[in-house]
């Protein structure tokens, strides 16, 4: 039966007829793995999926978790039963280096195969995708006693981990934080403050929770220069590294979601008393790394985070959009305008509005998936290249390309979404079908982890013109030589490149009246439009890669490729233009608009 998860044969498609990922084996960091290795770990992942994550998807949406004043309870056993089997699996750290026990495994090959799981369970599964990028942090930057302490149990699935960034008052202005750390004679911290909005932030399905806390020193320099960062374990632990006493880190309340309430989201506190160790006041934490170094450590994190959005957005697009063509297939209501009346009732696949919106869903998904992907394996030559100019290239292709694979996938596979309830109708809105609860959890991801206008904000503010626009002329000439391969083959590919072409330069003069300009917060003032156009045009140039990978190949998988890539071209990729016009004209409207004395 063919899963209504993912399709594995676009994975198979995109990793080892595009990306080639099989070639990923020639570098020496991934020597260990074949082509057949990458499969198992996909046909396991998919199997977990199938047999762990998705039964319960609905049932961890009606049974939330509960909070009493005390303690937070994951009430469904299912949640617990599916974390073991994913631990006893050994795949959360097999992509990190094997002397932190990890298994080499591309990073590409595992976000195809974690993506399984997101599209089945996209909150159980939050809870160790957390924790991975957590220990990545931790290995990067934290000591060698930390990494010791705290990384292996995480992997093992007894520990899971945390990012505490946003307070109550502050939400995503991280300037305005003031959650404090005040130095012990020990050489340890003690954290007082507050945390909200924190995934993972508190529950029992673990022996213990890694916080990862941003907090300012006593006479720490203003702003975010002045952050530094901490390990708040919710339980101090051993020598052994066993949990021994409860550290002053509580959770003062849960935070209901529309979606995602499998997984905890709460309001923590350190500091308050609550609990005291060592008989004195104060959350006990660690400092990582230096002093006010702590947000560009997070963003270690926090990049990370927001590429696993950015795909699990994608997962919950994709599985809707299966469910969604399944459920047309074999629908049965109306018939061809032109036919009998007294005719039976077809299929409503077979009416040109549905395929309408069959079409996009399967442009948006297939095309953020090959996104992710394709910035995954950025990771992966980073992170294996022998060459000091083929790693600064790849790190910062995907310093350009994080902020629209975060923001892309959740505002477009939302969509998808979207035409996946409308396809299903009337039952499209009702929970006996899947597609109303894959709406409202991906409705969180354009939230999470920064929100379109600050994504908006770090693509046109900072990563269009960093390094002197390096990034953008790494990627100029990726997409020209698309171009140019799509040219060569004549016919349909050509004509695209063509129009991809005249979207591209278009969108590098509009880009340099934006930077040019001696209003920067006129020309910032619409960034979200500019991130949207971008976001459409780096999908155009995804979808002509896949067609020239597509282009000797015959067959109905191949013909879905084109005719989707046709639908983008023709339908989506023309949107750019009039935002361009918009954007180009440093219209003042959002600026000088004020809602002060409105009658409302």
């Amino acid at each position: 039966m063919t899963s209504t998860l993912l399709s594995r044969r676009d994975l198979d498609f995109l990793l080892f007829e595009w990306l080639r990922v099989d070639q990923l084996s020639k570098r020496q960091r991934f020597a260990d793995h074949t082509t057949e290795t990458f499969a198992d770990v996909l046909t396991l992942s998919e199997d977990l999926a199938e047999r762990y994550f998705a039964p319960h998807y609905k049932r961890s949406d009606a049974d939330e978790p509960t909070f009493d004043g005390q303690a937070v309870s994951v009430n469904l056993p299912d949640i617990k039963e599916a974390l073991k089997a994913f631990a006893d699996a050994e795949l959360l750290g097999m992509s990190m280096d094997e002397k932190h026990g990890g298994a080499q495994v591309p990073v590409t090959v595992a976000t195809a195969a974690f993506m399984w799981l997101q599209a089945a369970n996209v909150s159980t599964i939050g809870y160790p995708l957390l924790t991975l990028a957590n220990a990545n942090l931790l290995t990067e930057f934290g000591s060698a006693e930390q990494i010791t302490t705290f990384v292996p149990p995480m992997l093992a699935g007894r520990f899971t981990g945390t990012m505490c960034l946003s307070e109550p008052h502050a939400g995503s202005s991280l300037t305005d934080i003031t959650t404090r750390a005040e130095l012990q004679d020990s050489g340890t911290y003690r954290l007082f403050g507050s945390k909200m909005w924190i995934s993972g932030g508190d529950h029992d399905l673990t022996e213990n929770i890694v916080h990862l806390v941003l907090a300012k020193l006593p006479g720490a320099p203003a702003g975010t220069k002045g952050i530094s960062l901490f390990i708040v374990p919710k339980f101090l632990v051993g020598a052994d590294g066993t949990p021994v006493e409860r550290n002053d880190v509580v959770a003062a309340g849960l935070n209901h979601k529309m979606g995602q309430r499998g997984m905890t989201n709460v309001l923590l506190n350190f500091g308050e008393g609550t609990f005291l160790p060592g008989g004195r006041e104060g959350a006990v934490g660690y400092l990582v790394g230096e002093p006010h170094h702590g947000l560009a450590y997070m963003f270690h994190m926090m990049n990370e985070a927001r590429l696993v959005i950015g795909a699990a957005a994608t997962a919950l697009g994709y599985t809707g959009y299966l469910k969604s063509v399944e459920y047309a297939r074999n629908r049965p209501q109306g018939r061809p305008i032109s036919a009998d009346p007294a005719a039976p009732p077809v299929p409503i696949i077979e009416h040109p509005d549905v395929k309408r919106m069959l079409l996009a869903q399967k442009s948006y998904v297939e095309g953020a998936l090959a996104l992710i992907l394709y910035c995954a394996r950025l990771t992966d030559i980073a992170s294996s290249s022998e060459s000091t100019e083929e790693r600064d290239s790849a790190t910062l292709l995907l310093d350009l390309l994080t902020p629209v694979a975060k923001s892309w996938p959740s505002q477009w596979c939302l969509e998808a979404n979207n035409l996946a309830i409308q396809v299903h109708g009337g039952y499209g809105y009702t929970r006996e079908y899947d597609v109303e609860q894959h709406y409202r959890d991906n409705r969180l991801n354009p939230i999470h982890e920064g929100t379109h206008g600050i994504q908006s904000l770090d693509l046109l503010g900072r990563k269009v013109g960093q390094h002197d626009g390096a990034g953008l002329r790494a990627l100029e000439a990726l997409i020209a030589n698309t171009i140019g391969e799509a040219a060569a083959l004549d016919g349909e590919p050509a004509q695209l490149a063509a129009q991809l072409g005249s979207a591209w330069h278009r969108l590098l003069d509009v880009t340099t009246t934006l930077l040019g300009s001696d209003q920067p917060d006129l020309a910032l003032a619409n960034s979200a439009l500019y991130l949207e156009a971008f976001g459409h045009i780096v999908i155009g140039w995804i979808w002509l890669e896949q067609l020239v990978a597509a282009a000797d190949r015959t067959g109905g998988f191949y013909d879905g490729k084109r005719c989707a890539a046709r639908y983008f071209y023709r339908y989506e990729l023309p949107k750019t233009g009039p935002q361009l016009d918009l954007l180009n004209s440093m219209d003042t409207t959002t600026v000088e608009c004020s809602f002060d004395g409105w009658e409302v």
